[in-house]
């Protein structure tokens, strides 16, 4: 649980300074918001169930499309663009396995109503500014971005007559030799000149080598904001066929020895799709689970058993004095504890070593008197007598 707050005290915090405001939803929806934008197939993914109405839901395996809609329900009412964020508790039905779980969170961010690619600039760079709060460097992650339209327009030019049996093979190429992916692009219809040239181009590795003016303008724009170590052209990020149409990303560990820690991008049809009118959203999706697993393998989750600023301790073991003690640190909005039954004062330095408090406060010490008091720093075993205020400098 510690180690769960800490993932989501940076998620919030990382939110919040970009300006996005938080939002929930229920846990479960009618089913059909999910077979509406996957269709049917999705179900053997989800936890699915009838209620005592007889209604088909599931539990939510993803937020966007509770996003999705109530921004159809609430239509007008929102005023456009707006930046939201959720940590949902999310469920699939699969095969538990490293990096993916049954039941897992989840940081989504959103931005909603606005075309411009600032958005895609906007987000990319909240994901680069909170794996950097997170204690993560250049040299633990990038972004791999690509274009959905960079890649349709590839195939059509390529006249590539079913470009959805190619999109799965452009996702799977870097797991696969050049020639076993050339092989694979003939399989479903291609030349061999048209494999060779579409492998060619999947090749590009630099803005530089690609047509694209809006691939251009976000580079530019990340560079401004100071995060153009962090990302780099890759082609070979694809994401979903049926909900992604613009801009598309996703986050690795530079090892590449674990699943994508985050992805998204731009979907321009998913409230048409759900029955509401068009409106254009770009957003991502980062798990709790990968993430945890990267930052312990960079040993930056903290085994720390707390943060208790202060333990209040009594030579006496007088319960009354600690309480009306303690009382005095919360009314002034620090966190304190004490021992809730008369121990041995060895016991109590026990206690607020084991409670990981940074500082012991003597309740009753012989220098102790109405607001001063002995205390003693228990990382470095500065001792000291002192009001409150003084106290809270020396922690």
């Amino acid at each position: 649980m510690r180690v769960q707050n800490h993932i989501f005290s940076v998620w919030r915090q990382a939110a919040l300074k970009f300006g996005y405001e938080e939002y929930e939803g229920p846990i479960f929806e009618h089913l059909e918001l999910y077979t509406g934008k996957s269709g049917e197939e999705i179900v053997s993914q989800l936890y699915n169930f009838m209620d005592k109405g007889d209604r088909a839901l599931a539990l939510r395996p993803e937020m966007t499309p509770t996003l999705a809609r109530m921004v159809i329900q609430k239509g007008n009412e929102l005023r456009k663009p707006f930046k939201w964020f959720s940590i949902p508790r999310l469920f699939r039905y699969e095969r538990a396995q490293k990096g993916r779980l049954r039941e897992f969170f989840q940081l989504n961010l959103d931005i909603i109503g606005t075309e411009s690619i600032s958005a895609e600039a906007d987000l990319i760079s909240a994901i680069a500014s909170m794996l950097f709060d997170f204690g993560l460097t250049e040299k633990d992650f990038y972004i791999g971005v690509s274009s959905r339209r960079l890649l349709a327009s590839m195939l059509e030019k390529l006249e590539v007559k079913e470009p959805n049996l190619v999109y799965p093979l452009l996702d799977k190429r870097l797991k696969m030799s050049a020639e076993d992916f050339e092989k694979e692009l003939r399989s479903v219809g291609l030349s061999e000149d048209k494999a060779k040239k579409l492998n060619a181009f999947m090749c590009c590795s630099t803005i530089e080598e690609i047509d694209s003016p809006e691939l251009k303008e976000l580079f530019e724009l990340l560079k401004a904001g100071g995060f153009e170590n962090c990302v780099k052209l890759d082609l070979s990020v694809v994401r979903g066929l049926a909900y992604y149409t613009g801009i598309v990303f996703e986050v690795f560990d530079k090892n590449k020895n674990m699943r994508a820690i985050a992805g998204g991008g731009r979907y321009d049809n998913l409230t048409e799709t759900l029955g509401g009118q068009k409106i254009t959203g770009v957003g991502f999706g980062m798990g709790d689970v990968v993430l945890a697993d990267l930052l312990a393998e960079k040993n930056l989750l903290s085994q720390k058993k707390s943060n208790l600023p202060v333990f209040i301790a009594s030579f006496s073991g007088d319960m009354k004095i600690l309480f009306e003690t303690a009382a005095k640190f919360r009314k002034n909005e620090i966190a304190c504890s004490h021992s809730l039954n008369a121990v041995k004062f060895g016991k109590q330095l026990e206690m607020a070593n084991a409670a990981g408090a940074k500082c012991v406060v003597f309740a009753d010490g012989e220098k102790s008197k109405d607001g001063v008091w002995e205390y003693k720093i228990l990382s470095s075993g500065e001792q000291g007598v002192d009001c409150l205020e003084k106290i809270l400098e020396a922690l």
